[in-house]
């Protein structure tokens, strides 16, 4: 989470908040700083703020160091009698913290420091941008964010986590609407994320989308902005606002690039998505037979969001209640088809095949269920039949 409470009382804060003259501290108004003043919080606050360079400074930095703690406790273990790669040292020598692994390297590649991987990043973007390299090498540099150099996997978890509070420690201070701080803020939210942390990356989220409509973003970029927040409310249980919201990305994609757009067909799966979820499968059945024909159309058989429209389609019709026998074996038929398809171009360890399988077996078992009941009732029938014409 960005710092976005009082200072006294951890109330939301607007942008324009209450700050304290000398050190930035922020309060929700005049009423908490003075209590916070009376009670001896704000001096001492302030003077540690003033020393970290400011409050979202020293905010971050606190945060990180909190994530870099736990990260390389966790590791301890795994890390026990091993050196970084990058210093070739087993305790940093400045920071003192210890060693993390959060990668697919299963060699002495695999141990790092965070602050190492860290300060490796920072080096290679501040190059790029001062040699005014292009967008390519940009991006590529802004990898080592969140991406093993050596195995090409991202890192995850509490390392993912730590690493996401060292990327916004590192670019807070530029203006808003910079590139690179935008960056840095969707690292941070990915990176809690993996450690399942919904509240603080729905924090960081709002204080996104809020920024990008301060500094007038894309309208393209506001909805998926708006699209991720969604995807947040539904991690938090918050049904009905994601369902809400991704509607409205959908529409709104929709409007502004047309049906065949990639952007407005991935914007009507994660809507359908929430309406399985919610089990209106009448309105996900409805626009996925309308946008499934849009997909193989605009983005061809293979693509990995038709595949999952074809899916999430036959999940549609075994989960229904109401569902007939043709309908569970036309979603057996299909899921079929797709795990073919899907099995071929992604490969078996891929987890939309995991995924894919996983669904067919409970859609022939939806399948098999009804067929017996089917048989059933036509034996019951035939019985009484004949003990009737007896």
């Amino acid at each position: 989470m960005i710092l976005t409470q009082c200072a006294c009382c951890a109330a939301p804060l607007p942008h324009l908040a209450k700050q304290c003259s000398r050190y930035k501290t922020r309060y929700c108004g005049p009423a908490c700083q003075e209590q916070h003043w009376k009670e001896g919080g704000h001096d001492k606050l302030c003077k540690k703020i003033r020393r970290g360079g400011g409050a979202e400074q020293y905010h971050a930095d606190t945060k990180y160091k909190e994530a870099v703690a736990v990260a390389a406790e966790a590791c301890v273990e795994d890390t026990k009698g091993q050196a970084c790669y990058i210093c070739t040292e087993a305790v940093h020598r400045h920071t003192k913290e210890g060693l993390v692994r959060g990668c697919a390297c299963y060699t002495t590649e695999g141990f790092v420091h965070v602050s190492c991987l860290a300060e490796q990043a920072k080096i290679l973007r501040e190059e790029a941008e001062e040699n005014n390299l292009d967008i390519k090498v940009l991006g590529e540099t802004w990898l080592r964010w969140h991406t093993c150099s050596l195995c090409k996997q991202q890192y995850h978890g509490i390392v993912s986590c730590a690493l996401g509070w060292a990327c916004w420690k590192t670019y807070l201070g530029r203006p808003e609407g910079n590139i690179t701080r935008s960056l840095a803020m969707n690292v941070l939210g990915n990176g809690l994320y993996s450690v399942n942390l919904h509240a603080d990356v729905l924090s960081v989220q709002e204080a996104e989308l809020a920024m990008m409509q301060r500094v007038g973003a894309t309208q393209a970029h506001i909805l998926g902005s708006q699209g991720n927040i969604a995807q947040t409310y539904g991690e938090l249980g918050r049904s009905e606002q994601s369902i809400c919201m991704r509607r409205d990305v959908y529409s709104g994609f929709l409007r502004l690039e047309g049906e065949e757009h990639e952007a407005t067909v991935s914007a009507a799966y994660n809507y359908v998505v929430s309406l399985v979820d919610l089990q209106r499968f009448e309105e996900a059945k409805a626009l996925l037979r309308k946008m499934i024909p849009v997909a193989r159309r605009a983005l061809g058989e293979n693509h990995d969001l038709t595949l999952m429209m074809r899916k999430i389609y036959a999940v549609a019709l075994y989960r229904d209640t109401g569902a007939t026998l043709d309908n569970l074996r036309e979603a057996v038929t299909t899921i079929e088809d797709t795990e073919r398809i899907a099995r071929r171009v992604l490969g078996g360890s891929h987890p939309h095949v995991v995924d894919i399988e996983r669904d067919l077996q409970k859609s022939r078992a939806a399948l098999r269920a009804r067929d017996g009941d089917y048989v059933s009732s036509i034996r019951e029938a035939v019985g009484a039949m004949t003990t009737g014409g007896a």
